[in-house]
Formats: structure tokens, sequence, C-alpha cells
């Protein structure tokens, strides 16, 4: 890749540094995100908003619509839920992160988040990505579940080639022959992405595992391996929770993750 993509090292050697109300993703401290994956009851929301903020965390993730592999399946609050998003940031002034998934959404996602985050599902979804690069919002991109490095690197070029520079990758796991997990967490993408783009490179070990066991070791061996960040999926509650139990860490858990990421983060010559 010789090219002087907007993603390229090429074009930006140094890396970006992304600022959202305060919180800086990419820089020398590691960025953490959580919370449920679907967002439930404005009293809930606040909870799980309270505990990661007590925790160390610095963005409160929900998913206020959901893409659901079963038409039957719960499929989100929409509006409402991104309501109880912004509750829960005027309690603790935590950043929002949450998913937009159509076109027509982009204003409503906009006026509640502060991150809208693309999907794997939507990864190639190229009208979307379109419009979430007119945006003023930080976009968090998901790779999609079999997506190439140059696929994931463009879709990140489709974001930006319409203004929006500030784009942060997510590695969430790859679709392989493997059984025991849900996907396969490609670490191996974080110092490939890392030599070819400038841009924040985050890790999703919830997605990228699927099993809840497995959420603290992947998340270390991330941010050993050069991610700026993750996001991870926590509930009080995790067998309560309405979407993603199995992959879920409760409150404990999650106190665990962060003392053993500062941890590894310390010995690589970054913060936590």
């Amino acid at each position: 890749m010789t090219e002087k993509y907007l993603y390229s090292r090429e074009y930006k050697k140094e890396d970006s540094v992304i600022e959202v109300n305060g919180v800086k993703i990419g820089g020398k401290k590691i960025v953490v995100m959580a919370g449920p994956c679907s967002v439930e009851k404005k009293e809930i929301m606040i909870e799980i908003a309270k505990g990661i903020k007590k925790r160390g965390a610095k963005v409160l993730r929900g998913g206020a619509f959901k893409p659901r592999t079963s038409p039957y399946a719960f499929q989100g609050l929409g509006e409402k839920g991104l309501k109880y998003l912004a509750m829960a940031r005027d309690e603790t002034g935590l950043v929002i992160v949450s998913e937009m998934m159509d076109t027509k959404d982009v204003s409503l996602v906009e006026k509640y988040a502060d991150i809208i985050q693309i999907g794997a599902r939507n990864m190639q979804n190229f009208s979307l990505l379109k419009e979430a690069g007119r945006s003023e919002k930080p976009v968090l991109l998901k790779r999609g579940m079999s997506a190439t490095l140059k696929e994931f690197l463009m879709a990140a070029e489709y974001v930006m080639k319409e203004g929006n520079h500030n784009v942060i990758l997510c590695e969430r796991g790859i679709r392989t022959f493997v059984q025991y997990s849900r996907n396969t967490l490609d670490l191996n993408i974080i110092p490939a992405l890392k030599k070819e783009t400038h841009l924040p490179v985050i890790v999703d070990p919830s997605h990228g595992t699927g099993v809840r066991d497995f959420v603290i070791p992947m998340s270390r061996a991330a941010v050993a391996a050069g991610a700026d960040g993750l996001i991870v999926e926590v509930h009080p509650r995790p067998e309560e929770a309405i979407s993603d139990k199995e992959q879920t860490i409760n409150f404990k858990q999650f106190r665990k993750l962060m003392e053993e990421v500062r941890r590894v983060a310390e010995a690589v010559g970054r913060k936590a």
C-alpha cells in the first residue's frame, strides 16, 4: 500500500489522537469503553454508567438500535434508548458511543451520541459510511466478520473521503472454523494496522470471543499487542442482560480487567 490514502502513514506519519469531550483516543493512555450490548431500562443504564466510571472507564457503550441475526430477537429501544444513554451521560459525564444502522437515523444518533459506531455488518454499507463521513461526530468503525485488512481500511477511507477524519478502527473478531469461541479475535491485525495507518485502533474482546471467561485474558493481550483501547460489554447482572449475556462481564470482573490492563499497559510504556 503505497498510495496516499487519507488513512495511510504516507498521508500522515504521526499517530492521530481523537479527542471527544476531553477523552483522548489514540494517545499514550489506554481508553476503555464499557457498557451493555443493548440499552435496557433507564435505571439500569445509570447504574452501569456509575459502575464503570468508578472502575476507570471513560466511554459508555450501549446499543439503541440492534442488528440481530433473528428478525424476532430484540431490536433495541431506538430513540428511547438514546435518551437513556444521554441521561446516563448527564449523571456521570461519560462520553457515549452508540451504533447507527440506517442513513435515515444519522441526525437522530448525532443528537444524542458523542461517537457514532458503524457495526461489523455495516462495514461495507457504503451509503452509511458516506453519511457518517459527513457527520461532525467521530466514527467508531468495526471490522466486518470476514473483512481483509485492505477492505477494513478502505471502509475507513469512505468515511474520511467525505471530510470526517476522526475515525477509530475496531477489531471485533472474524469468522473462522473454531468452535470454542463465537469469533476469532485477530490480534495480528493490530500491528498490521499500526504499520499502515495513523488512525487509533481499539479491540472488542467481548464480540471477539463471545465467551465471558476469555474477555480479560484477551484484553491483556490486545493492550500488549499495541491497541489504543478496549470496548467491553459490562452489566451488573449479566444473567439478566437482554442480549449477549454469555460474553458480558459483571462489575467485579470489570474491576479485575482494569487492574490487569493497567499492569500490562505500564509494562509496554502506556497508561490506563
